[in-house]
């Protein structure tokens, strides 16, 4: 199954989750595997500036874009819009007295963080992100 900018979505076998979140340290397991949140404002992508995509940690699928990145003050790298929607799913979180959409990655099912109604034009969405969640690739710099 392909996303629309041509990725591969098809979700993992949970045997193949699990070798790939064997090899993360335990803070980033806690947070992917078991729907843990860093503290704010101490994730190492916060107030990353360079051009790039935000991939998943676990199965390296590209998530968000430093084109769609913007500072909420929220303490928790924000996007107001996903790499692509495919390669995000939805679902409603009704755990710590409050009703949440949560947000996966497609293909893997890892928690990356929360999507709320409050960002900034075009979508009016605000995808607060966990740094622990994510691996940043850095776009090349143009050649002239």
């Amino acid at each position: 199954m392909k996303s629309a900018s041509g990725y591969d979505i098809s979700p993992l076998s949970p045997t193949d989750v699990a070798e790939l979140a064997s090899k993360l340290d335990e803070e980033t397991y806690r947070i992917t595997q078991r729907a843990g949140t860093e503290r704010p404002f101490c994730g190492t992508l916060l107030d990353n500036k360079l051009n790039g995509a935000y991939h998943c940690v676990v199965c390296d699928l590209p998530l968000f874009s430093s084109a769609h990145k913007f500072t909420s003050g929220t303490g928790w790298p924000s996007f107001f819009a996903p790499f692509d929607s495919q390669h995000v799913a939805e679902r409603e979180d009704v755990g710590h007295g409050m009703v949440r959409t949560e947000i996966t990655c497609a293909r893997c099912g890892s928690h990356l963080g929360h999507v709320f109604p409050d960002g900034p034009p075009p979508t009016g969405n605000r995808y607060c992100l966990n740094s622990a969640s994510l691996r940043f690739v850095e776009e090349p710099p143009p050649s002239g």
